[in-house]
């Protein structure tokens, strides 16, 4: 399975802001290491949205409608690395 054009740029967008020590870090970090173990890592509150600039809020979107039709994680798109190191940035404390 390969991601469309702006969907990976969307992901790539929120794994970017995932990666910062900010408000939304925090939020893109749950969003992604839900998709990603939601067991190991927790859910997502979808209340957590509210707290996404529009742009970063509509990243989320897309991403969540392309999550919801293809049974894919990130691992398997070659971001799993990147998964790696948002749950030690936010999970292994």
């Amino acid at each position: 399975m390969q991601l469309d054009r702006p969907t990976r740029h969307a992901l790539e967008r929120v794994i970017a802001i995932a990666q910062t020590d900010t408000g939304q870090g925090r939020i893109c970090a749950s969003f992604l290491l839900a998709w990603h173990n939601p067991d190991d890592n927790g859910g997502f509150g979808l209340t957590d949205l509210w707290g996404l600039d529009d742009d970063t809020a509509s990243d989320c979107r897309l991403l969540f409608d392309w999550i919801s039709r293809y049974p894919v994680y990130p691992d398997e798109l070659g971001y799993g690395d990147d998964m790696t190191i948002l749950w030690r940035c936010w999970r292994d404390q």
